[in-house]
């Protein structure tokens, strides 16, 4: 009989907060669930047994998405009471989502859903990173929007910044979209907020990790990046 440790729930808590998640960032997880705040990953053999242990117990299924070059995995239905999908037009989206909420995690930060929006004018972000009094809204952004879309999303951001729901709101994207998002927070944000609004082109366009940038939050430093 294989034995659970208070690790294993927590590695699946995550995972059923993210939907699913590739390989990487399960590495990155599991160093966040062992207590480590280095920003590092565990090794590759130790994710990779991990997850054959939750999968020969019936706790995680996998399978290997088109899009996706390895496999994903997301906790069955007697670990978490719901089923994702894999295969719908975001989840390329969600996997990203899933990287970077793994990024947090091995930096000593806890990971949430952001609340449900409150009106057609609020907006919620893809998740909410929290560490002390740290509040993080997280925008994970793989292709650009329509301009117009950004006016109500970018003003739901300052007015939370403003009543003080979070420290900060950082957007990882490719650097082509990272240079939409920034041209539309000059343009719409007023000082006080957008000095608190962080773009970070540090993902590709297939929401991938490439570039370790020394002044991005979830790599080294508090530097402002903006």
């Amino acid at each position: 009989m294989v034995q659970m440790t208070e690790r294993d729930y927590e590695m699946l808590e995550w995972l059923d907060k993210v939907g699913f998640a590739d390989l990487q960032a399960i590495r990155w997880a599991m160093s966040g669930t062992a207590g480590r705040t280095d920003g590092e990953p565990v090794a590759l053999r130790k994710a990779q047994r991990w997850m054959l242990r939750m999968h020969t117990i019936g706790l995680i299924r996998r399978a290997t998405p088109a899009f996706q070059s390895g496999a994903v995995m997301w906790p069955t239905e007697r670990a978490s009471g719901r089923m994702p999908n894999i295969y719908r037009q975001t989840a390329r989206h969600e996997l990203a989502v899933a990287l970077v909420s793994a990024r947090y995690l091995s930096l000593g930060y806890e990971w949430k859903r952001d609340r449900h929006p409150k009106s057609i004018y609020d907006h919620q972000a893809d998740g909410v990173a929290t560490r002390g009094d740290e509040v993080v809204f997280i925008e994970v952004e793989l292709t650009s929007k329509a301009r117009s879309r950004y006016k109500p999303i970018l003003n739901s951001h300052s007015e939370r910044l403003e009543a003080g729901e979070a420290t900060r709101v950082e957007y990882y994207c490719p650097p082509s979209v990272a240079r939409t998002v920034r041209h539309e927070a000059d343009r719409l944000m007023f000082r006080d907020t957008r000095v608190k609004l962080r773009i970070l082109p540090v993902l590709d366009g297939l929401g991938k990790w490439v570039k370790e940038d020394p002044s991005n939050s979830v790599v080294r430093s508090k530097q402002n990046v903006e």
